[in-house]
């Protein structure tokens, strides 16, 4: 509760925290106090105290690294003394006067584009500009970024390690609304992982953050691939990076090539997963991990594997995805081929628990490809709980064990499901052992129909397990979403690597052996079949039912020698035997690829979680929402040390306040813009 008289937290009737009027910090540390003490989970408190679950855990870190005083709401605005004396004014009109533009006078003094707009501001009439510039706050609608001629040229000569951001304000700038995606991609880490695992270029005008960043903008505009950049104005991304205009296509393949020579996409990979559960602990109690099957329609000799979307088997690379509760990605792995969901959730295994540490014991819930009752041991004896569908026949339940069961989800919408729940022991080693689990089984109360959800734990509702294993979709709605905006299918690259000649495969000597014996054996029964209704229509002369004899005691010897030579053939050869030209997809740089996008769908994740409270139709508009935001004209201006990002107001007035709320809670985490120390400040342009 809170009032001119300062606030309280109650918990259960009582008083536990109060802060005075004005007391920003007490009010802070109350909020993260109530998270501390477990009192409250961090989705409730962060609306209780109406602020979003961002800022909270800003708080919260701030709190653990600073105490008290690192909440005390720092000072905005300059943090120093003024870098414009008056010899560097007296400067700034003598460039001026000279014909050079603001940004070319700011590049000049080593001072930033604002700074010189606010001394030609002093200086009135005494700077006669060599072309017209607006005066004051008026910006230049559709402005074109400073030529970087000399940088460029800098970085040819292998002087210039990364050409700087410098932003271009202007009016009305396409795709501007992008940079709404900062402040929740600043939380994944993105750019500090890329930065710590990959060894930066010696030479090069586009850096590591502007290549990361270029992917990022393109896929948020609709554009995720390389040849994308094609049909997107060079000048309106490269505005977007601080630059005069974003790299090329050939410019981007080459880098990420090279990147990719480093052979470090897992540790890439590594490292984004760590700093996902070190900032979203509360979704890594469930683990949810599924494969998916990206079709080749190369030349290449690719192994094949079952497409279930398109129920067809064709060349194709499998990649084992984990996700958390919320189905947003933590890691992705290049599978080997044929490889069983049984086979790799021992490498989920292993790769989870060293993100959890020793001591946890998350849920990993997976579909019914991977039912292994001897894995089930397995992964309990490793710590974990396990949940899953129930696979093969199965008893029903009756219809008075299920009891109605209402859960309220982490979105706040509530569910109603009629389970039954009890203990069972599954047999798998030929009978000789037992897995002991508790199924939960869900009643459709309309068609009858009965799912049987196994699991380990021992949660006394059964109602937020078996919505748990339900969620599984939103992994199957992360894998479509991949697919139509993030280019989840896409190669990235086209370079191969030889596959394992040692692998056996399936023989295909012994399929065709096998074929043949099939074959010779339906017409024996055919022959047989025919030579008894004959027998039975007229008799036969002895001759020619000794010859008929002989003809099948031939055709029966056959079978047996094709059958014997079929049993010696060996079950599975080599892979050099039969395909020497075999191959695999590199996966090194389509892995970089993919981490920068699940990084980036991660980012757009958390916008959606911030829109809930301000936009009634998130649910099903969220992400459709987020698109228009991202593909939105936006005022850019440096005030200060901040850099300001007006946004058009949107297609309709529900969006464009549910805009501006978001463009709040985004202000409120005080995030810079990369490589730079402007503050970002986000607001809805006024019409």
């Amino acid at each position: 509760m809170e009032g001119d008289e300062g606030g309280v937290v109650f918990l259960w009737g009582m008083a536990a925290w109060c802060w005075s009027p004005g007391d920003v910090a007490g009010r802070r540390l109350a909020a993260v106090q109530a998270v501390e003490t477990r009192a409250a989970q961090h989705q409730e408190v962060a609306a209780a105290f109406g602020v979003d679950e961002m800022t909270l855990r800003r708080w919260r870190h701030a709190w653990v690294a600073g105490g008290v005083e690192a909440l005390v709401p720092a000072k905005r605005g300059p943090k120093g003394p003024s870098t414009m004396t008056a010899d560097k004014v007296a400067e700034v009109a003598r460039l001026r006067a000279a014909g050079l533009s603001r940004d070319a006078i700011a590049a000049e003094l080593g001072v930033g584009a604002g700074t010189v707009s606010r001394a030609l501001a002093g200086l009135g009439g005494t700077a006669t500009p060599a072309r017209p510039e607006p005066d004051g706050g008026v910006l230049v609608p559709l402005a074109q970024p400073a030529d970087r001629l000399e940088e460029r040229q800098a970085a040819a000569r292998g002087e210039l390690v990364e050409a700087a951001p410098v932003m271009t304000e202007g009016a009305g700038l396409p795709l501007a609304g992008a940079l709404v995606i900062l402040p929740a991609l600043a939380a994944t880490g993105l750019l500090d992982a890329v930065g710590a695992v990959f060894r930066p270029a010696r030479a090069a005008f586009y850096g590591l953050r502007s290549l990361v960043l270029t992917v990022v903008f393109a896929a948020l505009v609709g554009e995720p691939r390389a040849e994308g950049l094609t049909r997107l104005n060079p000048v309106d991304v490269g505005r977007l990076l601080g630059l005069d205009r974003a790299p090329e296509v050939r410019c981007l393949r080459a880098r990420m090539t090279k990147l990719a020579s480093q052979g470090r996409s897992a540790a890439l990979l590594e490292a984004l997963a760590r700093r996902h559960i070190e900032a979203n602990a509360e979704a890594a109690g469930v683990f949810y991990v599924d494969g998916h099957v990206r079709a080749y329609h190369g030349s290449a000799d690719v192994p094949k594997a079952h497409v279930a979307r398109i129920r067809l088997s064709m060349p194709a690379e499998l990649d084992t995805w984990v996700g958390d509760a919320r189905g947003d990605g933590v890691l992705v792995w290049h599978a080997p081929p044929g490889a069983s969901l049984v086979g790799e959730l021992r490498r989920v295994a292993t790769e989870v628990r060293a993100l959890v540490g020793p001591d946890a014991r998350p849920t990993i819930a997976f579909d019914r490809g991977g039912w292994s009752p001897a894995l089930f041991a397995e992964l309990v004896a490793a710590g974990f709980h396990i949940a899953t569908y129930r696979k093969g026949a199965t008893t029903p339940e009756p219809r008075k064990s299920f009891i109605l069961h209402r859960h309220v989800d982490d979105l706040g919408r509530a569910h109603d499901y009629w389970l039954a729940d009890r203990a069972v022991r599954i047999a798998y080693d030929n009978g000789r052992r037992r897995f002991a689990a508790r199924q939960i089984t869900r009643l459709d109360p309309d068609s009858g129909h009965q799912t049987q959800v196994v699991t380990t734990r021992t949660d006394p509702d059964p109602a937020p397990l078996a919505q748990a294993m339900f969620s599984r979709w939103r992994q199957e709605n992360f894998f479509r979403y991949m697919r139509a905006h993030y280019a989840l299918d896409g190669l990235d690259a086209y370079a191969t690597l030889a596959d394992d000649p040692a692998r056996l495969i399936p023989n295909p000597a012994r399929r065709d052996a096998a074929r043949a014996v099939k074959e010779t054996k339906a017409a024996i029964e055919a022959a047989e079949a025919a030579e008894g209704r004959v027998r039975l229509e007229r008799p036969r002369n002895p001759a020619d039912a000794a010859e008929i004899a002989a003809a099948f005691d031939a055709a029966r010897a056959e079978l047996a020698d094709l059958q014997s030579a079929a049993k010696a053939i060996p079950a599975r050869a080599p892979l050099a035997e039969t395909h020497p030209d075999a191959a695999r997809l590199d996966p090194e740089r389509k892995r970089i690829h993919d981490a920068i996008r699940m990084a980036t769908y991660n980012a757009e994740s958390a916008l959606t979680r911030l829109l809930a409270p301000h936009y009634p139709r998130a649910g099903h508009e969220a992400r459709s929402l987020l698109r228009e935001i991202f593909n939105a004209p936006a005022d850019l201006q440096v005030t200060g040390s901040e850099l300001h990002v007006r946004i058009n107001p949107l297609s309709a007035p529900r969006r464009t306040r549910a805009l501006a709320a978001l463009c709040e809670d985004l202000t409120a985490t005080e995030t810079t813009y990369p490589g730079t120390d402007l503050t970002l400040v986000y607001s809805v342009k006024q019409p």
